[in-house]
């Protein structure tokens, strides 16, 4: 076991049997696999794949939640709970905790989360710069766009296609 805390951001609209939920879960279990614990937003969806995947493969995981979603409870796959006050605070909680960071496919939330650490690497307040991968190709066509005007910012970003390969550059970077 490294130790080592991956975050995982992810939509939570995934449901059992989607693509999204099915990688999300074998990402989780391969990451527990290679001795990492996973933190996420311990709700539902992805969060939950991801969890259940960690949690079936004998891996922590670590949930951090929001109260100003009101009066609700992690998943049942978070051995861990910690629960801040506002969106922004989970979100800084997230990236603080990770020594790297995937990205699966996902809508504004996701999109919030990967801008959020994309900058703070782009602008050096992450330094030296932590691994941020995207998981499957959902994301290029916006990275795309963004090389058009900041081609060195996308230098940060690298794609996995599947889970195992996400792992594997987990193991190498962090």
């Amino acid at each position: 076991m490294n130790g080592k805390i991956v975050t995982i951001f992810g939509t939570s609209s995934a449901k059992e049997g989607d693509k999204v939920f099915n990688l999300a879960y074998e990402l989780g279990r391969l990451c527990a696999q290679a001795g990492f614990t996973i933190a996420n937003g311990g709700y539902g969806g992805t969060m939950l794949a991801a969890a259940k995947g960690v949690k079936q493969a004998g891996g922590k995981t670590i949930g951090v939640t929001c109260s100003a979603f009101g009066p609700r409870r992690p998943n049942e796959f978070i051995t861990e709970q910690i629960e801040t006050d506002s969106l922004n605070q989970r979100i800084a909680k997230l990236i603080e905790l990770g020594a790297a960071y995937v990205v699966l496919p996902g809508g504004t939330g996701t999109l919030l989360e990967l801008a959020d650490i994309w900058e703070r690497t782009n602008k050096g307040f992450v330094n030296p710069p932590k691994p941020i991968i995207l998981l499957t190709d959902f994301f290029r066509p916006l990275l795309d766009i963004i090389a058009a005007d900041d081609k060195n910012s996308v230098k940060l970003i690298t794609f996995a296609q599947t889970p195992a390969q996400a792992v594997e550059i987990l193991k190498e970077r962090i």
